[in-house]
């Protein structure tokens, strides 16, 4: 059997991870006097936009159905993404969110520890380390092989048009609530006052 390294999905993947991670989400999302009370609204309509997204994408069956994979996966992770701009904006730290914050936020649950790498504790802050661009990639290619082990289970639901599209449907409002929940956290911790701090924390290499 191939392994998810040389899967035909796996460079599919990066390039859907790619697009997502181009630039950030802009937010409209202000200052909120009940910032965790706001996130979790906002939480809640992100999961159940994304349920119905996905799962009205795998109601087609059979072939049909495994084309709307990778539309399933960037139209999902550009809902999450703009929910974690939205919460940043809530919590008044949107100068926070950087391709390093948003990644965290999106994959720290199901990328490993690879991901988790990227925070870093200072004092009682939480902040997200600088990483170079070929840490980046290297953090991308790790997300996109977990991924991809995962589009296996997800095409054996394409041949089931109704069960299917329900466990692919509340898989993604499950999974956009973990992203919600790691954005709260993150966003509701104390994090460096000035870019400054943030300038002299150390490059992941």
């Amino acid at each position: 059997m191939s392994s998810p390294q040389d899967s035909k999905w796996l460079p599919r993947v990066q390039d859907v991870l790619i697009d997502v991670f181009s630039s950030i989400p802009v937010t409209r999302e202000p200052k909120h006097p009940e910032p965790s009370r706001r996130s979790r609204e906002i939480v809640r309509s992100a999961a159940v936009r994304a349920a119905a997204v996905a799962g009205g994408l795998a109601v087609p069956p059979g072939p049909l159905g495994m084309l709307t994979i990778l539309p399933d996966l960037y139209t999902i992770w550009k809902i999450q993404a703009q929910m974690t701009a939205d919460i940043a904006g809530a919590y008044d730290k949107k100068l926070f969110l950087r391709k390093e914050q948003m990644m965290y936020c999106l994959f720290r649950h199901a990328g490993g520890q690879v991901v988790r790498d990227l925070v870093v504790r200072v004092g009682e802050r939480l902040l997200i380390r600088r990483a170079a661009m070929n840490v980046l990639q290297r953090i991308m290619r790790r997300i996109g092989i977990g991924v991809t082990e995962r589009i296996a289970a997800r095409s054996i639901s394409r041949w089931l048009p109704i069960v299917g599209a329900g466990a692919i449907a509340v898989y993604a409002y499950y999974d956009t609530r973990q992203v919600g929940a790691t954005a709260i956290e993150f966003f509701g911790s104390e994090l460096a006052e000035d870019a400054t701090e943030l300038a002299e924390l150390p490059e992941l290499t």
